[in-house]
């Protein structure tokens, strides 16, 4: 019958071994010297015994230690643990295990981030699927009614048409706003930064969506009379592009004979903000945070009433964002919302 000695009573046996031996060798070499047991012998024999003793546990603990530790450091490395795999093998154990327990909580922060991000890139591709789905079917539905036979009758081929030709618009709408999206969180943002009248550019887009949001008897209006330019330094065209992408969502979402109104303020350090405020709906507390993600909707049954891509605020995000300024948003829900912007005020 075998007995199976744990790893640590080896190390304890043969530890022991080694005592004992040096200390049978030592007392037969200190009786042949001093021939009796004396003052001088014990001291001699406990002196050296304690030497040789703690010169060979360090030496035995430290090597049994090494070993095992070394056995984590290369399980370990099996993980790609940068941070363990170049730093010295250590046997102080509070080290260790402070670097353990560092690793296991890089290593939990990691697995929660991928798990968010696997879970964000599923819901991602299945509004993509959902975006593109519904206007390639209109389209489809349509053709293929005319190719039924509607074909003939003049009248209804003109207003299917013109219905399909709705639907490629909007796919052509969202596979642009897909396109840049893609380059705005590439970086390629382009942004040429120059002097211009942001009063002016509101004023443009007021007059570019007045017809959209008579459609709603939504007026859009100024908080004051701006007599006298507030010059900005930025890129026009994105800047125009940002107050047109959330004039549009107040007209979409606001209340029908409502009000979009737009306020430009100074700040400190050299910085304007522009406000847009509308008297619509409102949006409830926990979706502010996800508003800026790409087609996140409010609405979550799958509606498409208001149109759109979906892709509005993450652009707008981005190219404010491009320009190393702030965004925000207010609203109480059932009142209307606010979504503001900083940009840097030049003369």
């Amino acid at each position: 019958m075998t007995i199976n000695f744990k790893k640590s009573y080896k190390f304890a046996v043969k530890s022991a071994s080694y005592i004992t031996l040096f200390s049978a060798a030592l007392i037969t070499v200190l009786l042949y010297f001093f021939a009796e047991i004396s003052v001088s012998f014990i001291a001699i024999f406990s002196i050296s015994l304690f030497v040789f003793s703690f010169f060979v546990l360090q030496y035995r603990v430290e090597h049994f230690i090494y070993r095992r530790v070394k056995k984590i450091y290369d399980d370990v490395s099996l993980l790609e643990s940068a941070s363990l795999r170049n730093k010295p093998i250590t046997t102080d154990m509070a080290t260790l295990t402070r670097e353990v327990q560092k690793f296991a909580r890089d290593k939990k922060i990691e697995i929660e981030t991928l798990r968010v991000r696997e879970e964000y890139r599923r819901e991602f591709m299945g509004n993509v699927s959902h975006e593109l789905k519904t206007p390639l079917f209109t389209v489809q539905g349509y053709l293929l009614t005319l190719l039924d036979g509607a074909m003939s009758d003049k009248t209804l081929r003109k207003k299917y048409l013109q219905r399909a030709e709705k639907g490629v618009e909007r796919l052509v709408y969202i596979v642009q706003d897909l396109d840049m999206i893609a380059k705005l969180e590439l970086g390629d943002l382009n942004l040429n930064h120059t002097k211009f009248n942001i009063i002016e550019v509101i004023q443009n887009v007021f007059d570019m969506l007045e017809m959209k949001a008579d459609n709603k008897g939504i007026m859009l209006m100024f908080d004051m009379k701006y007599l006298k330019p507030i010059m900005v330094f930025g890129d026009r065209d994105k800047i125009q592009q940002v107050v047109t992408n959330l004039v549009v969502n107040s007209i979409k979402y606001g209340e029908e004979n409502g009000t979009t109104e737009v306020s430009v303020e100074d700040l400190v350090n050299n910085k304007v903000i522009v406000r847009i405020k509308d008297n619509g709906e409102g949006i409830e507390q926990q979706h502010i945070s996800r508003l800026f993600e790409r087609f996140y909707r409010v609405d979550r049954s799958g509606a498409r009433t208001v149109g759109g891509s979906g892709l509005g605020l993450a652009i707008v995000k981005h190219i404010i964002e491009g320009h190393d300024e702030k965004m925000y948003v207010e609203s109480t829900y059932g009142e209307g919302s606010e979504f503001s912007f900083t940009l840097e005020k030049t003369k």
